[in-house]
């Protein structure tokens, strides 16, 4: 007899979404090398105020969300998401050579670096949620097919940093970004392909009139769903207290504590923790992405920022209660707890707004949760430092946990459990 295939799978099974996936799963890992490299150059540099840095981006994703955002509705979506990725590969090239002809990376570039790809990010993302009910012929495959996708970041984040980890003593920081240079190309190749095989249906785009009312638009469409326009309000804190936790804290606590993986070295510490975070964090992707659309979104979103809010917590107590020759082991345990809980809200997140918002207001809308995303991990970024100066470190990672527990605790007593 023949076994069907998990739901999370089907998808596969339509040959633009497979060209799709494959696109967006090598360029996330590409994502991750970069990520784990430049937070790790950033602390050895900056100590405590690594964060600017990160701030950097968050400033730019803000910016180009509230400029360029409307420019990027009235054109097609597919364009939109393969211009992202070329422009992205073509300056960390540049990047690559001038590091190579000096010896080393060089600091200007690296802020350059930084504005593209959140540049390109805030482009690719709204386009990418905008077109991918279109790939579909029908709607009840949407949170298997959120799913699918979800899963490239995830895989991402299990493979880029363990790439990292096993490897760091032989191959040269250039070339990891050579490496996401050369994925950004990838993912474009396969957009590209799929512009021939399926050509967009009439492109609805967003009104002429200016970037404010674009703006304005995507938070007034969510307005209109109460749980998505909470969301809309709590993510800011949910990104900004996960972010500091685990690209500045993660590395300062290692750092802090002479923990050093594998090949002793602390990079390769901090790309097991986030790889064992990766793991978990796929494993639950294939587990909600094979449940169909959710009958109690709201449960299923506030337990999934409680399970993230416990496993962060319990990442910054962990030097209070363990050794320091257990302290690694722990600290991807505590990880890959946390990380339960982000595909339960993620999934369910883009599939209630792809069946609830109208399409023409999708990537408006996106782009709204992507400003007030930003705008938070922005201020957590900018506080950090001082946080961390006069909390501790471990502290200041509970504190964010506790943060991100309260999300849950405010939306059971907006919405209950029912």
């Amino acid at each position: 007899m023949r076994l069907a295939a998990p739901l999370i799978l089907r998808p596969l099974g339509v040959p633009s979404l497979a060209l799709l996936w494959g696109g967006l799963a090598t360029s996330a890992i590409g994502d991750q090398l970069f990520i784990v490299v430049l937070s790790w150059i950033a602390v050895g540099v900056f100590g405590t105020a690594a964060s600017y840095l990160t701030s950097l981006q968050a400033a730019t994703t803000l910016l180009v969300a509230l400029t360029v955002g409307h420019w990027a509705d009235r054109r097609d979506d597919r364009l939109m998401m393969m211009t992202a990725d070329i422009g992205r590969a073509a300056v960390l090239l540049l990047a690559i050579v001038l590091w190579m002809g000096s010896g080393g990376p060089v600091g200007w570039t690296l802020f350059l670096c930084v504005i593209t790809l959140a540049g390109g990010q805030a482009l690719f993302r709204p386009a990418l949620q905008a077109t991918l009910p279109s790939l579909l012929d029908d709607v009840a495959m949407l949170p298997a097919a959120n799913g699918l996708l979800d899963t490239t970041e995830r895989i991402a984040r299990l493979l880029g940093p363990g790439l990292i980890g096993l490897v760091s003593a032989f191959v040269p920081l250039v070339h990891f970004v050579t490496l996401d240079a050369l994925t950004f190309l990838v993912s474009a190749s396969a957009i590209r392909t799929i512009m021939r095989l399926r050509p967009a249906p009439a492109h609805i785009g967003a009104s002429r009139g200016g970037v404010l009312e674009g703006l304005v638009r995507g938070f007034r469409t969510t307005r209109r769903h109460p749980l998505l326009w909470f969301q809309l309000m709590t993510t800011g804190l949910n990104n900004g207290a996960w972010f500091v936790a685990y690209f500045v804290g993660v590395p300062l606590l290692l750092a802090e504590q002479g923990i050093g993986g594998p090949g002793g070295g602390g990079l390769a510490a901090f790309g097991l923790v986030i790889s064992s975070y990766g793991l978990t964090n796929l494993a639950a992707t294939l587990v909600v992405g094979n449940r169909g659309v959710a009958r109690r979104p709201h449960r299923l979103i506030f337990a999934g920022i409680g399970f993230v809010g416990l496993g962060m917590a319990a990442l910054g107590a962990a030097p209070l209660l363990v050794s320091p020759g257990f302290m690694l082991p722990v600290l991807c345990l505590c990880a890959g707890f946390s990380a339960i809980g982000g595909p339960m809200q993620d999934i369910t997140t883009a599939t209630l707004r792809q069946l609830e918002l109208p399409k023409a207001d999708l990537a408006a809308s996106v782009r709204a949760y992507i400003v007030m995303n930003n705008l938070g991990l922005l201020i957590s970024l900018l506080v950090a430092p001082t946080v961390f100066d006069t909390i501790g470190i471990p502290a200041t990672i509970v504190l964010c946990g506790a943060g991100e527990l309260l999300i849950p605790v405010l939306g059971v007593r907006r919405f209950g459990l029912r």
